[in-house]
């Protein structure tokens, strides 16, 4: 990412070289952290669900119940199928889209039958950052491979079909080393780019001056970057 880029080239501070590195190290650190929170490194938009929903139908006896909600980055998965799983079914399957990042599991059902249809319900919504888990409890009708595809397909493109959606921006991390001064200044214009964990760090400055560190949108960055320049100072460096 540019922010990376732009680390590797601090120009050196000559009267305190040790300074320096110290605001090597920390940008470092901070937007290495940042970035591996996202839920995608690719900055971009998306599409996900705003609530988690549920959708029930029964076929032939067999209960089939979906729940789909948005998870932030593949990690929650694991905390969404444990939320909403229920052991005493028969099958819990599931599948979830992170970016392009796809997992789904037939638990039990015959491979291909179960997971596969519920992730192509997913990519067919349109939607990013969503799991869908269904559960099924098993009515003593065998469905057959079709039967199945269908089943679990439907079951999850309904859940989803009437679903309240949220539309997300993803947020990149910068840093700008600030006067004192001009700090005032400074958050007034990120307020009104409504940036994000807005931090200060006065050790990592050079003297008279703090790091500011924050998360923007994506499509926003270099915008917020002139204002900064024109309303504040074109001295200003940012990481």
């Amino acid at each position: 990412m540019q922010v990376i880029t732009s680390l590797l080239h601090l120009q050196p501070n000559c009267c305190n070289p040790n300074k320096n590195k110290l605001l090597r190290h920390r940008l470092i650190c901070w937007c290495n952290k940042a970035m591996s929170s996202s839920s995608n490194c690719q900055p971009g938009a998306f599409t996900t669900l705003r609530e988690t929903v549920t959708f029930k139908q029964e076929i032939k006896k067999s209960k089939f119940i979906a729940i789909a909600g948005h998870i932030p980055d593949q990690q929650f998965a694991n905390s969404f199928l444990s939320q909403v799983k229920d052991p005493k079914a028969t099958h819990n399957c599931w599948a979830y889209k992170v970016g392009d990042q796809y997992r789904s599991t037939d638990d039990g059902e015959p491979s291909g039958t179960a997971g596969k249809p519920i992730q192509a319900a997913i990519e067919a919504s349109g939607l990013d950052r969503v799991m869908v888990v269904v559960i099924r409890h098993f009515g003593g009708i065998l469905l057959g491979s079709g039967g199945l595809v269908r089943a679990y397909g439907r079951t999850a493109a309904e859940c989803l079909k009437n679903a309240p959606t949220r539309f997300v921006k993803s947020k990149v991390p910068m840093g700008v080393e600030v006067p004192f001064e001009l700090l005032g200044l400074v958050y007034h214009q990120l307020q009104s780019f409504k940036v994000e964990d807005i931090n200060q760090d006065y050790e990592a400055g050079t003297e008279g001056t703090t790091m500011v560190t924050f998360k923007v949108d994506f499509d926003q960055a270099e915008s917020l970057k002139d204002a900064l320049k024109n309303h504040c100072s074109r001295e200003l460096e940012f990481y």
